[in-house]
């Protein structure tokens, strides 16, 4: 049944006997059927079995390492599975193979998986992905996932066979069909996808992502269409233009016809739907490039928007750009969260938008309008040349940002005054302000840089928020450390055919990703050589092996949504063993400062929020590893906590099988390969 050259199937056979004996079990189950727990977006599931009592009791009942499903083990395992009748299904390995578990005992009831040759070993998006989506009519159920090579896979759900009425032979291929001609060719084009294809109904919706980094080849990229497709037939049912084609709306904002050559502005995150609106909410990254966009001059619509769309048709509803012109890659970083709120005793149904620069953008999610005031204020032009400057750009009035946001000098490392005066040492040659502050030209001595925060990987990133519905909160983790300069050089020859890119003045330029686990986390190593601690995401900005900016590092905050104001904020994950055990802070009190790290998702179960850490300590009351923890709802007192021997990678989900609630959570990094963990209290 094995053949390298072809799709790969295990137990088949035995999948059929154990998923109906799992399904004729009794019992009280409670099933996480889509990646977010529900089409809204919320991680939120109402059991409380598992509670601020128990929590610190909580026990390893299996574990799936994922190392055999690929070529070699992967380090940066971001999946969050489903569960349903009894079965955990989640995507695993290095080709993204799928594998079906039996939920209460973790036994492998399948595994499928694509050998895609050059096509993969060539994808932008490569690894594990973040997840995949059950369908169902009731009487038939599918998996449904996108392979890195970007093919749009059908699979039956109780033997993971291809389903043979899906496209060809349960494929259909992504970069055909597409409203483009994928450059340069189909086997090397960059086009992919690492988020789970949503499903609602019988409508199966795909985004497109392209290569992680700030430096694109070719500001004439492919460019990131939405496509829906039937989940019967997989025949595609129609195409959203994230940038506009000739004749549409917005295709004037791109001045001089520049919508035409550039590229990306994809949806590469998870996309929500309100089934009663029948509309779907699109988060929209950023254009080619993503700190220079002389070649796209005008606001740039849809670049790093809201875009909502009736899912029938794909035709535009409305849309809110968060940023005019991006120049920031504040990429819509995250999936929009859909949940009904009463604001001055009025009922609205919202849709919350959690980004990079700590902003939640609140939006009535039928009309698109601010559910609280959203001015536009004007901002700084920059000096590169070439460069289109948008003069406003819109400031969320409330909710305050939940995390920093533009570079001041009162944000860096002050437990002493002389280290505070030695971060301001190493940043007096670069150009800081508040948020929107622009890109600068690169030059000797200075400016070398704008120096940012809530940019790139600051604020929320692709995790996401979470939400309780029954009480009308959300709980954002946002990162107030992610902290980096942003200089325009011009590139050598070969390197890209921008006229800009980001680097630094005397410095060699390179292809520049996001560092650590968004880029480089999982790149094989020669055999023995040692692998970052955490999640790779080093900060190189260090003062005596401690972050430049002072804590709290990172933090989760609760907002009451009726109102728009903070409930609570906690800094989020243990000090880091440099800063507790630094000498330079010798018999000082350093309160918990929080972990710099940006992938960070939550779960909310009826009374708990619980979320993993992103980073490796030696605690001092636990051994080296990484806590999953849990806090009141309420207060955001932490109650409990786990030991995990990696950190976390991808965001936990809970499900309930025969009256006994489970977590899942996928760790990795570091030296430790990808592993899920599915914790349970002991039967006693």
């Amino acid at each position: 049944m094995f053949n390298k050259n072809q799709p790969w199937i295990f137990g088949a056979g035995l999948a059929v006997l154990l998923t109906g004996t799992a399904l004729a079990q009794t019992g009280v189950n409670r099933d996480w059927p889509t990646y977010g727990a529900d089409l809204a977006g919320s991680h939120y599931l109402p059991l409380d079995q598992i509670n601020a009592s128990n929590f610190s009791k909580l026990e390893v009942v299996w574990r799936f390492k994922t190392d055999n499903i690929g070529n070699r083990p992967e380090y940066k395992l971001e999946g969050t599975p489903l569960e349903v009748g009894g079965v955990v299904y989640t995507t695993a390995g290095s080709r993204r193979g799928v594998v079906a578990l039996d939920a209460v005992t973790g036994e492998l009831l399948w595994v499928h998986g694509e050998h895609e040759g050059a096509r993969g070993a060539a994808a932008p998006r490569q690894l594990s992905g973040r997840g995949l989506s059950y369908w169902t009519d009731g009487r038939e159920a599918r998996i449904i996932y996108v392979t890195p090579g970007y093919r749009l896979v059908a699979l039956d759900a109780k033997t993971g066979r291809p389903v043979e009425g899906f496209g060809e032979h349960g494929i259909i291929d992504l970069k055909q069909d597409f409203d483009q001609v994928i450059r340069p060719d189909l086997v090397t084009g960059e086009v992919g996808l690492h988020a789970a294809p949503t499903v609602a109904g019988n409508i199966v919706l795909v985004g497109a992502a392209f290569r992680e980094g700030f430096t694109p080849a070719t500001y004439r990229n492919n460019k990131g269409y939405v496509r829906a497709y039937d989940a019967r037939t997989g025949k595609r049912l129609w195409t959203f233009h994230t940038i506009p084609k000739k004749g549409e709306f917005g295709y004037d904002t791109w001045l001089n016809g520049t919508a035409d050559d550039t590229g990306n502005t994809g949806v590469w995150n998870q996309i929500t739907v309100d089934r009663e609106l029948n509309t779907v909410y699109l988060p929209v990254e950023s254009p080619t490039g993503d700190f220079y966009g002389g070649y796209r001059p005008g606001a740039d619509v849809f670049g790093e928007s809201v875009v909502a769309v009736d899912l029938d048709t794909g035709k535009l509803k409305w849309f809110y750009q968060m940023v005019h012109h991006p120049l920031w890659d504040m990429d819509a970083s995250a999936a929009p969260m859909l949940m009904d709120i009463t604001v001055k005793g009025k009922p609205i149904k919202a849709v919350a938008q959690p980004s990079k620069q700590g902003w939640l953008y609140v939006l009535d999610r039928t009309t698109g309008k601010p559910v609280w005031p959203i001015p536009e204020k004007k901002v700084e032009a920059g000096n590169v040349p070439g460069e289109w400057y948008a003069p406003t750009q819109p400031f969320p009035t409330r909710p305050k940002a939940y995390s920093r946001n533009g570079v001041s000098p009162d944000d860096f490392i002050d437990f002493t005054p002389a280290l505070h005066a030695r971060a301001l040492e190493m940043v007096k040659n670069y150009k800081m302000g508040p948020v929107f502050t622009p890109p600068v030209l690169s030059t000797q001595p200075k400016p070398l840089g704008t120096l940012t925060l809530g940019g790139g990987n600051g604020g929320t990133n692709w995790p996401g928020g979470s939400f309780n519905p029954e009480n009308h909160t959300a709980f954002l983790f946002g990162c107030n450390s992610c902290f980096e300069p942003i200089g325009m050089v011009t590139p050598p020859p070969g390197l890209s055919d921008m006229r800009y890119v980001e680097g630094t003045a005397g410095a060699k330029v390179e292809m520049v990703g996001t560092g650590g686990a968004g880029s480089g986390a999982d790149t094989p190593l020669p055999k023995g050589a040692p692998r970052p601690a955490g999640d790779g995401n080093s900060n190189r900005w260090t003062v005596d092996g401690m972050p430049i900016i002072k804590p709290p590092y990172a933090t989760i905050t609760a907002i009451d949504l009726d109102s728009g104001d903070f409930k609570w904020q906690i800094p989020h994950g243990e000090t880091p063993d440099i800063v507790r055990n630094n000498a330079d802070l010798k018999g000082m009190t350093v309160p918990r400062t929080g972990q710099t790290t940006y992938n960070i998702g939550t779960l909310v179960t009826k009374t708990l929020v619980v979320a993993g850490e992103g980073q490796v300590t030696n605690g001092p009351d636990h051994p080296r590893g990484a806590m999953l923890r849990a806090y009141d709802q309420a207060s955001g007192k932490e109650v409990g906590n786990v030991w995990m021997p990696a950190p976390q990678s991808g965001t936990p989900m809970t499900y309930m099988v025969n009256g006994k609630q489970y977590i899942i959570i996928a760790v990795s990094g570091g030296n430790y390969s990808g592993e899920y963990l599915c914790l349970a209290l002991p039967d006693n």
